[in-house]
């Protein structure tokens, strides 16, 4: 079978499954179900260190009933991704809506010499995933203008940016929403075995951070190597809709940038005298860091700094006049966030159902007995984890709830047999991430074929998954590298975030 007919297969295959919506009110009710047929069946698992039974509870008798009805508020209102990722955007938003991330891109890819201009364009696409999907509607149209005034094939250039932008979607070199988002789902996952677990936002930055270099890199190789000889060369013309972006910084965004900068600075240095001092006031009670009002609220100062910096950009650029404007970014953002919020709460009651029931250890449970008796070695155990979440990212696009879905099973799994819950969430942004880019389930991969048909008609969704499949297959071989050589080498994937668990969890 070729190639393309097998992607044509995993296209329609893919286009069969339901939304990640009703994705979870089917398996919502798969859980109940299944917790009623396995109560009726005695099915139980011992737990490791207590030895106590934890039997199947069914959630359809009167008492799960009952359950249901009295926490479904609170299962979504207390679910942990909701309250950061929403705090989290009301900042980002205002940095949006000011105008402050558009110029930031453009005048980072404008002043890059040439010969660093693909190296810019993947890094860039990589950092975006600060400001969520601003990449995807800002940096791959400039991509391709920009390319295009350097006498390079534009549709070369939105596929670089393309590839760091979706294909580099978990790493950064700042914290992003994806990181307490995934960190509150991973939390909810292992406390089904641990109660006391907390995995922080900063969890995986170390090992992020890392990655952010390495998808630059190889996102410039293959763009020079693979990608780029495939194309002719290019008319020097630009097409009536990519003439329509400016290409340039306006004085007024040139004096919002350098007010940003200085106010950035100054954030920067009043985090410093809260941390650095022993006695700081954003250290924790003991003066350590790790444990500290800093790390716990390290969502919350993200979300300051973005909305200060949007206000202050805004504001001397003339983007904004009054502050009530801000107010507005921020409303206009979370109108945006309303699919979101639906996913959160089916997501919510799945997580929990699925924790009330008790099947989420008894298949942890069982679970890690087998992947001990199996004798894996940790690096192999990773790897095939990053492998499945490859295959599954192919029919479900969305990183959250992918990972609501995969949690509550693997993170517990792994915790018996050894593995931290953040070393099983690194391995799944790894596998998440590398395949965005080739499957026509991702929400923007439409969106990426149309702009690249502005400058060649004939592209479709096979042209741009052949031209995409380099950077996906190179990202994923490195990426599951260089997490191989992370654990040999046993760094720390984050602040207080080792790769093995200490112990066993209690009950």
């Amino acid at each position: 079978m070729s190639l393309q007919n097998l992607l044509n297969r995993i296209e329609r295959a893919g286009n069969r499954l339901p939304s990640p919506t009703l994705l979870f009110i089917y398996l919502t009710a798969a859980v109940l179900l299944l917790s009623a047929a396995a109560h009726w069946l005695a099915i139980a698992a011992i737990h490791p260190v207590s030895g106590a039974e934890i039997p199947a509870v069914n959630l359809l008798s009167r008492e799960g009933l009952a359950r249901i009805l009295t926490s479904s508020v609170s299962n979504f209102t207390q679910f942990a991704p909701v309250g950061t990722v929403l705090t989290a955007i009301l900042g980002i938003a205002v940095a949006e809506h000011s105008g402050l991330l558009s110029a930031a891109l453009r005048a980072t890819i404008l002043k890059t010499p040439a010969n660093l201009l693909t190296f810019a364009v993947v890094l860039c696409g990589v950092l975006s995933s600060i400001a969520q999907d601003t990449g995807y509607v800002i940096l791959l149209p400039l991509a391709g203008i920009i390319f295009l005034a350097s006498g390079r094939h534009p549709v070369v250039g939105i596929a670089a940016a393309f590839a760091g932008v979706s294909g580099g979607y978990s790493a950064n070199l700042l914290l992003t929403p994806i990181d307490p988002l995934l960190a509150g789902i991973s939390t909810e996952a292992a406390r089904l075995v641990a109660p006391d677990y907390e995995v922080n936002a900063a969890a995986n930055y170390y090992f992020m951070a890392a990655s952010t270099l390495l998808i630059a890199v190889c996102g410039t190789w293959v763009t020079h190597r693979l990608v780029e000889p495939r194309f002719p060369k290019y008319g020097a013309e630009a097409s009536p809709e990519a003439a329509k972006i400016d290409r340039t910084l306006t004085t007024a965004e040139a004096r919002g940038l350098s007010g940003t900068l200085v106010f950035t600075l100054v954030f920067a240095g009043l985090l410093a005298v809260g941390l650095v001092p022993e006695n700081g006031v954003l250290r924790g009670a003991s003066g350590g860091i790790l444990q500290s009002p800093f790390m716990s609220g390290i969502v919350v100062i993200v979300a300051i700094y973005a909305a200060l910096a949007g206000i202050v950009f805004g504001r001397l650029s003339g983007r904004y006049r009054h502050w009530g404007e801000c107010v507005e970014g921020m409303e206009q953002h979370m109108v945006t966030m309303a699919g979101y919020l639906v996913l959160m709460f089916f997501a919510a009651q799945f997580v929990n159902y699925f924790a009330w029931s008790n099947l989420g250890s008894i298949i942890a449970i069982h679970g890690a007995f087998w992947l001990q008796a199996m004798a894996l070695p940790v690096v192999v155990t990773l790897v095939a984890f990053v492998l499945l979440t490859t295959l599954i990212n192919l029919f479900i696009g969305s990183a959250s709830a992918k990972w609501a879905l995969m949690a509550p099973i693997f993170v517990p799994m792994l915790l018996l047999s050894g593995l931290s819950p953040e070393a099983t969430q690194v391995a799944y942004r790894i596998g998440d991430s590398s395949t965005n880019i080739i499957t026509p389930l991702m929400p923007y991969f439409g969106v990426v074929v149309a702009f690249a048909q502005r400058y060649q008609k004939d592209i479709g969704v096979g042209s741009l998954i052949a031209m995409m499949l380099p950077y996906s297959v190179t990202f994923l071989l490195s990426w599951s590298c260089l997490l191989a050589i992370w654990v040999l080498l046993g760094l720390p994937l984050g602040p207080g975030a080792e790769i093995m668990a200490d112990t066993i969890p209690a009950p």
